[in-house]
């Protein structure tokens, strides 16, 4: 796995050849570059209030900071998605990555709340490249259940990223100002362009990005975007976003404030949540090797509505923390199984459009989720119950796009089709 050997395309799946080892290397570093921008948005969720005094914003303001950086993560991947269709994986990611570090220290010195907007747009543009390009990489090299086990892996990443950020964010603002997390944001984009420097082989070789076709940017757009299924699922990944995000935005504001959570035990929650969220991506992996993913999400996503409404009506009732936190870990399990299921159905029939299709997956994800945040913020975080209603009305509204455009009683098992026609109803 070296930049200067590039891996054998004569195999209908490169990936195939590949030692278990070199899998595990993969997964380690692709995990790393899928990280970056969940950890560039959240780290610094625990010190809103600290950022909001020192500034003296509002509430409503500094979540905009969250909502600027994931308006940029989403463009940045309709860009660097393409992009890397046409040019392979390396260089977009190590120029994207070089943003990021430059980003991240304009936030870290910003002297005002309109710099730090500025530069969290910028940060949210660099730190698209490592998401994109995993996931291109990984459909490079996978299909059938090899395909299914490594975007499971980086499921996991995906899903526990956003919840682990603020619990490691937590921990560091025992030793650093809110200004550190920044400069410590800015060395993880260092040892990604190391890695990439080092560590990523191209695996898009010059023969496979100009295929009859898909030869312009229009083209893959209009591949992916024609694709009835790849349209559902991307909606319904949007909306699971929304609901998961209006937590990440709210709940720092929710159990600090209103249940005297400091910044420590704030973290500690965010732990707990992403016990069941890590366990549930990789019961997706097994489940997936019985029934079609867009089955599992016949299940996943309406239990997922009732634990938002669940959280939001225990609040409204003021029944206590507990059924609030409950309701809260099952929607994140619930998470945590769907996002597998999400990116298989989404990437599996899109080989040759890789970067494209990762692009639109994840660009409608932060696209979305960038609504939530300033919608519940609008509506307060004296109480539970607009991050709750924000939850259930989201993944409500995903079940019936299920059932509209996914149609998952068409869906066929991995394995029972080709690559090329694999997840549902194509």
């Amino acid at each position: 796995m070296t930049a200067t050997s590039p891996l054998p395309v004569v195999l209908a799946h490169p990936g195939d050849a590949l030692s278990r080892a070199s899998r595990v290397l993969y997964i380690v570093v692709l995990g790393a570059l899928v990280a970056l921008g969940p950890f560039t948005i959240d780290l610094y969720l625990p010190a809103f209030p600290v950022v909001a005094a020192e500034f003296a914003a509002s509430e409503a303001a500094i979540q905009l900071t969250l909502t600027a950086t994931m308006v940029g993560f989403g463009l940045g991947q309709l860009v660097i998605g393409p992009w890397s269709d046409v040019v392979g994986r390396r260089l977009p990611l190590i120029l994207a990555t070089v943003l990021h570090v430059g980003a991240s220290l304009g936030v870290a010195f910003a002297p005002d709340i309109t710099w730090v907007l500025v530069f969290r747009v910028l940060q949210g543009v660099g730190a698209a490249g490592g998401g994109v390009v995993a996931m291109a990489t990984v459909r490079d090299l996978f299909g059938g259940q090899p395909l299914v086990r490594m975007l499971s892996r980086l499921a996991l990443v995906t899903g526990l990223a956003p919840i682990l950020a603020p619990v490691i964010g937590s921990q560091l603002l025992r030793l650093l100002d809110w200004r550190g997390l920044f400069v410590v944001l800015a060395g993880y984009g260092v040892v990604i362009v190391v890695l990439a420097a080092t560590l990523i082989a191209e695996t898009l070789p010059p023969e496979r990005r100009r295929l009859k076709g898909h030869s312009t940017t229009a083209q893959r757009y209009r591949a992916v975007l024609s694709d009835r299924v790849f349209v559902g699922v991307s909606l319904i990944a949007g909306l699971l976003f929304s609901g998961l995000f209006a937590y990440l935005s709210a709940s720092s504001f929710v159990f600090q404030e209103v249940y005297g959570f400091d910044a420590q035990q704030f973290g500690i929650l965010f732990a707990v949540n992403s016990l069941g969220l890590a366990v549930a991506s990789q019961v997706a992996s097994r489940l997936m090797r019985r029934f079609a993913p867009a089955r599992i999400l016949v299940v996943s996503l309406p239990v997922m509505a009732v634990a938002g409404f669940a959280a939001a009506t225990a609040a409204a009732l003021d029944l206590g923390l507990a059924p609030v936190v409950a309701g809260t870990f099952v929607f994140l399990s619930g998470a945590g199984l769907s996002f597998p299921c999400i990116q298989v159905t989404a990437l599996a029939p899109h080989g040759a459009e890789a970067g494209t299709a990762a692009a639109l997956l994840g660009a409608i994800n932060f696209g979305f989720a960038s609504i939530a945040a300033p919608v519940v913020g609008a509506f307060g975080t004296a109480t539970a119950v607009p991050m709750g209603l924000a939850m259930g009305i989201a993944l409500t509204v995903a079940t019936v796009l299920l059932w509209v455009i996914v149609r998952p009683l068409r869906a066929q098992r991995i394995g029972d089709a080709s690559d090329e026609h694999l997840a549902a109803g194509h």
